[in-house]
């Protein structure tokens, strides 16, 4: 079958360039065979690779990336490395306390074994174990903080509640009416991490760049045809989440959502001094549709809202020139003591999202096998999924990965055009809702 799409995501994001330069590792050319084949280098086939050359080191594992590390989607979000269950579909924001803590395990798992390797190789990232706000103006948005603070008091984790007049001490803006503060998320540059991860992998990991993958023939092995050659594998394992569709696997299942960021210049010790606050922080929104705010290590203020429903996954650079209008006005409300601050890089990056927010792990059909869909849990249930999927290849079994192989897994989207007319009036509908939270 031919693969019907590819990843094509411009090069405006500004983790990217921002992040410490790297020389990519070369196409593939020619023909060759491997026993484990994975596509995807982000952080679920990162850390995938990392795991199956640990648990197989006499075996060589090769790892495809259609672009180039660190510029696809795990270089994209807004850097939030979260630790707590957030369900938007339950009436606390925890939903079932059991499924909550299991949610909490594996989100704490993937915050521990990005940790780990950050402080082993020294990866230049910004990690800051500075923890999270989430951050109301709107009537309806206080309402969420003060349901997610009775789920968290279920799910017996520590938060603290910080109205208006104490906000501007913590974040400098007087925007936000009221914040719910947990400590346990990591901040972080991620498009220097995932860098960081390609540049440390085990030496038994090959390492293949700008090779996208064009034709796919599945069989006793898989055979992978790109523009120079082909590489067979005994066993294929797809981490490239809404692009696991292409290649035949959970097509309806999952919807490529694209968001929008916009990070500043740096600002000067005189506009430091008159946002004021801490040096380094990050808020999400109380309504899922409203607007993430970062302060960066570096003193740069990011932006992140709006969305598109990108069918084909692929990025479609109009998006920024239209919604850096709205990131400039988002950023306004909020620091109006910064009017002649800039925006230096606008990007879009794709999320995988499934209408009943489950991923997929385990096996698609003989000798492939797969972690996709993260539901804008990239950073730290990438990273545990991929390395429990490698784990459980090499034939390990424990509560967390029964957890994986027993989930539901993403359900059916209806048929097009209702698919796409219902999520694109959902977009619109949900941020004209989150109002001044937008």
């Amino acid at each position: 079958m031919k693969v019907s799409s590819l990843p094509a995501d411009d090069d405006s994001c500004g983790w990217f360039h921002l992040s410490k330069p790297r020389s990519p590792e070369p196409a593939h050319r020619g023909h060759r065979s491997a026993r484990w084949v994975i596509i995807g280098a982000g952080f679920t086939g990162l850390a995938c690779a990392r795991q199956l050359a640990l648990n197989f080191p006499d075996d060589e594992v090769v790892l495809i990336e259609a672009q180039e590390v660190g510029l696809g989607p795990s270089g994209r979000n807004a850097g939030f490395a979260i630790d707590l269950p957030h369900d938007i579909g339950a009436e606390d924001y925890i939903g079932d306390i059991a499924l909550a803590r299991t949610s909490l395990k594996l989100n704490l798992a993937g915050q521990s074994i990005l940790r780990e390797l950050v402080n082993q190789y020294r990866i230049e990232c910004q990690m800051k174990a500075c923890g999270k706000y989430q951050a109301a103006v709107e009537n309806r948005g206080i309402a969420v903080l003060d349901a997610y603070r009775r789920g968290l008091e279920k799910l017996d984790q520590p938060f603290q509640m910080i109205d208006a007049d104490e906000l501007p001490e913590h974040l400098g803006t007087r925007f936000y009416r009221q914040a719910l503060f947990t400590p346990g998320a990591v901040l972080l540059q991620p498009s220097g991490l995932v860098k960081g991860l390609a540049d440390h992998l085990p030496s038994n990991v090959t390492l293949y760049e700008r090779t996208p993958i064009l034709e796919v023939e599945y069989g006793a092995k898989t055979l992978l045809k790109h523009a120079h050659g082909s590489i067979t594998a005994d066993k294929l394992i797809l981490a490239n989440n809404s692009f696991g569709m292409r290649f035949g696997f959970l097509q309806g299942r999952m919807l490529p959502i694209y968001t929008y960021a916009s990070i500043t210049r740096p600002l000067t010790e005189e506009e430091q001094a008159r946002l004021g606050g801490k040096p380094f922080w990050g808020a999400i929104p109380a309504d899922p549709f409203g607007t993430t705010v970062r302060r960066t290590p570096d003193n740069r203020l990011l932006i992140r809202n709006s969305f598109t429903f990108n069918p084909d996954g692929r990025s479609n650079r109009k998006y920024n020139e239209r919604f850096v209008r709205r990131h400039k006005a988002s950023f306004d409300q909020r620091f109006p003591m910064l009017p002649d601050v800039t925006f230096e890089y606008t990007w879009g990056g794709a999320l995988a999202m499934s209408r009943n927010h489950n991923g997929f792990f385990g096996e698609l059909a003989p000798n492939v096998y797969g972690a996709l869909g993260c539901n804008g849990l990239g950073v730290t249930r990438g990273t545990v999924t991929g390395k429990l999927l490698a784990d459980w290849l090499a034939g390990q079994r424990e509560p967390l990965i029964d957890f994986l192989l027993q989930a539901p897994g993403p359900n059916s989207n209806p048929p097009e055009p209702f698919l796409s007319l219902g999520v694109n009036m959902n977009l619109k509908w949900g941020q004209y809702r989150a109002g001044r939270e937008s």
